[in-house]
């Protein structure tokens, strides 16, 4: 069955207090969004990569491109105003209505040829595969006045990639869009879905700030 994958990559640079978007930070000696690609690419070469930029970032990726010598081939798309209206518009690049889609954060580049093989392993049988971790801290609800220790065995932080099946993920974006739908088993999950769920891996970090940066480049370094 085919395999894509659409890389969502429309983030700023705000919480990493950096000018430039944090896609495009340099991790090791290249940037974040590069190190992303390339672990799709080394779980396989026949994977078809789709990444969604912002309009006005296409140009800067253009130019890493050249400056770092990176050829690997993707498809560019521009983003919306919501990673929602993104993910919809590299869906929409697609044809065909058969095959499995990974949709995944351009910030998390660590993720392993393991974890990747398993989402399309799993959506092929499921319909969806998601990767998640169990936490490994205690947790409390916490309202105006009170908080309240719950059992924290229940949760689950939820990663990418989220693999599904190409005509069901499809059919689940052509929901209205809402604040709550913030990732694309919401998505899906609206659209009267079950969600699977899979074992992630906490080296899949999600680059967000400083701190995640220096965790990122012990982690590659460790490799």
């Amino acid at each position: 069955m085919k395999e894509y994958a659409i890389i969502v990559a429309g983030g700023k640079g705000t919480r990493m207090k950096q000018t430039i978007s944090k896609q495009f930070i340099e991790l090791n000696g290249l940037p974040i969004l590069m190190h992303t690609i390339n672990a799709f690419k080394a779980y396989s070469n026949d994977v078809e990569i789709i990444l969604v930029l912002p309009k006005d970032e296409i140009a800067i990726w253009e130019e890493l491109c050249r400056k770092f010598d990176f050829s690997t081939e993707v498809t560019v798309t521009t983003g919306g105003d919501s990673r929602f209206q993104s993910v919809k518009n590299g869906l929409n690049i697609i044809s065909e209505e058969k095959g499995l889609v990974a949709i995944h954060d351009g910030v998390r580049p660590l993720v392993g040829k393991d974890i990747i093989g398993a989402s399309y392993r799993l959506a092929a049988v499921h319909q969806s595969a998601v990767a998640a971790v169990r936490l490994k801290e205690s947790i409390r609800i916490t309202d105006q006045d009170t908080t309240k220790a719950v059992d924290r065995s229940d949760f689950r932080m939820i990663q990418t990639p989220q693999t599904f099946d190409l005509a069901l993920i499809k059919k689940a974006y052509e929901i209205k869009e809402e604040p709550s739908l913030t990732d694309d088993a919401s998505v899906a999950e609206r659209s009267g879905h079950k969600i699977s769920l899979f074992e992630g891996s906490y080296s899949n970090i999600k680059i967000t700030t400083p701190e995640d940066l220096i965790i990122a480049e012990a982690l590659i370094n460790n490799k």
